[in-house]
Parts: C-alpha cells; structure tokens; sequence
C-alpha cells in the first residue's frame, strides 16, 4: 500500500467527524434561536415594561414604580425607578391582589399595543435615513422639518410643538386638610402645573404622531430643548400625560410626601410606543385615538419630571389651530 492511500484512508473519518460536529453545532445554534424567538413571541412587550418599570401596589392606594422586586419574610426589597436605587419597606404595606393584577394588565395592554404597532408599521412603511441632518420622510411627500424639538404629524402636516414652562406648588385644598387634622396622617401634596386652562395649540384626535428631533451627542452646538436637570445617559424617556383642569391651571402630576419623604407620584399617563427611526430621532405612536381634553408630552429626567414640557389640546373633529 502506498504512503498516498494509508494517508488518504485516515483523513476520511477524520473528516466524517468534523462534518458531524457542524452539523451538530448548526443545530444547537438553530434550536437556540429558536427558543429566544418563541420566548419573544410569547411575552412581546417585556422590554417595555422593562425600561418603562412596574408597579408594586401599596394597600392605601398609591404604589412604587420600581425595575423589579423580591419579598424576604416580613420585607419587600425593590429597585426604584423614581430614585435609581435599591430600597426595603414592609411586605404588610404592599397589596399583592393588586400588584398581580397591575402586572397582568399591563402584560395584556403591552401585547395588544406591539401587536397593533407592528401591523401599522408594515402597512404604512416610512423610509428612514441614517443621518440625523438627511431628510426624513414622516409621511407621502411629507418631511420632518430639520432643527431640533417635538413635532407633530397629522395627515400631510407637521406642527413643532413650543416648550412651555410649568411649576411645581402646593395643593391648596390639601394644606388646608393637613392643618384642620391635628395628627400629622395626611400626605402633603404638590402640584405640577402648567398655567392655564388650555392650551394654544389645538388637534384633532386621529391619526395624530409625534417626533422628537435631538442633538446629536458629539455635536459642536449646545441644545436648545429646555432642561430642569440633566438629561439621562440613555436618551430620552418621553410620556404622553393627560392634564386634570381645575381653574386657570392644568395639572400635570402630584408629588406625595409624608415626613418630608416623598411617598409616590400620581399622574395620567396614555400608553405610547416609542420608535428609534433615526440617530437623536424619535418617533411616538398611539394605540388609539385621544379624546378630547389637554395633553402634556413630558421628558422624565433621573430626579423626576422636566417642568418643561410640550403642551397642546385635542378638539373632537377640528383641524390644526394654531
């Protein structure tokens, strides 16, 4: 036998062995992939509870925005979003009814709102661009103006949205029970309002979007989005709030404090899904149609909400008013 064919008979198995392993590899790979699209499928809106937070009901009716938490015998421990830090209160304050109950509704709201989005988007396809200072195409023959800001598209329109300036003061109603109690049980209460009982710019309640346009991180030129602290290291976190009108004024949260600690927030949040369409360019949907009312698009900062915000009012059937 010569030295070819003894080489050649032993790099035949050798070779049958190493097809094998590739195949088995492959099929690892696929069965792997596989899995993490089946867990996506079944919970689709999990990275959005993740980054929006979750609540954890307390038995007097406010509740915790918080990450995640765990009980340990007679304590609850939780990450706060509000606060960015891990913090302990007793497991006999917090209603698990209703900590379920929040935690499967906003499962339910989450998937229907994914599944809703994802349909638009591959109905009403809108070309993107790479370059924050390209065109962006919003809409047929429609583009986003160039320039930073909020900006709302409506049919063929976009309509930039001013900042104004709201302020936060106490809630008169509620100063006047703390004193009349003589045991220090009620929660002090402020407001964040914006002057006014309405807003100037006025909408119609459908097919309403909105895109916030930002300054690029390594751009020469400062900002001009006004900002009461520093905005986060992960870009924009924008809610859609819907404004309580008492008087000349809206209000657009509550701060609760006990003792001087601040006890919770309560404010009227839509659902909104929010879309990275471009580099610093956002884009908002909504899962239905507002109603007719005032309306706040709102940035939250790490120590709370931006006191400058995007105002606007929605009209039942009228055009754009500006």
């Amino acid at each position: 036998m010569s030295s070819f064919q003894r080489t050649s008979g032993l790099a035949f198995p050798f070779l049958v062995v190493i097809g094998v392993l590739g195949c088995l590899v492959c099929s690892w790979g696929e069965m792997r992939a596989g899995v993490e699209r089946r867990g996506l499928a079944q919970d689709p809106g999990a990275g959005a509870r993740m980054a929006r937070g979750k609540k954890l009901m307390l038995k007097d009716g406010n509740f915790q925005l918080v990450r995640s938490y765990e009980r340990k015998g007679d304590r609850v421990r939780y990450f706060s979003m509000e606060r960015g830090d891990w913090e302990e209160i007793p497991a006999a304050l917090v209603d698990w009814d209703a900590t379920k109950k929040a935690e499967t509704d906003a499962e339910k709201a989450d998937a229907a709102l994914v599944s809703k989005i994802h349909t638009q988007e591959e109905a009403t396809k809108i070309e993107t661009v790479l370059d924050v200072d390209a065109s962006l195409q919003v809409a047929p023959g429609t583009f986003l103006p160039p320039g930073e800001g909020l900006f709302a598209v409506a049919g063929k329109s976009v309509i930039p949205i001013p900042q104004v300036g709201s302020e936060v003061k106490n809630d008169r109603k509620n100063s006047i029970k703390r004193i009349l109690v003589p045991i220090p049980i009620v929660a002090a209460k402020r407001n964040v309002e914006i002057p006014g009982s309405h807003a100037t710019l006025r909408f119609g309640g459908e097919g309403l979007e909105f895109y916030l346009r930002e300054m690029p991180p390594d751009s020469e030129e400062g900002s001009r989005l006004e900002r009461t602290t520093r905005q986060g290291l992960s870009g924009p976190e924008v809610v859609l709030l819907r404004a309580t009108v008492k008087g000349n004024k809206r209000i657009l949260e509550s701060i609760l404090s006990m003792f001087g600690e601040q006890t919770g927030r309560e404010r009227n949040e839509i659902s909104i899904q929010q879309w990275e369409v471009a580099r610093t360019v956002f884009r908002y949907t909504l899962s239905r149609p507002l109603e007719p009312g005032e309306y706040a698009m709102a940035e939250i900062l790490p120590d709370g909400l931006n006191l400058f915000v995007w105002d606007f009012g929605i009209d039942a059937r009228n055009p754009v008013k500006k």
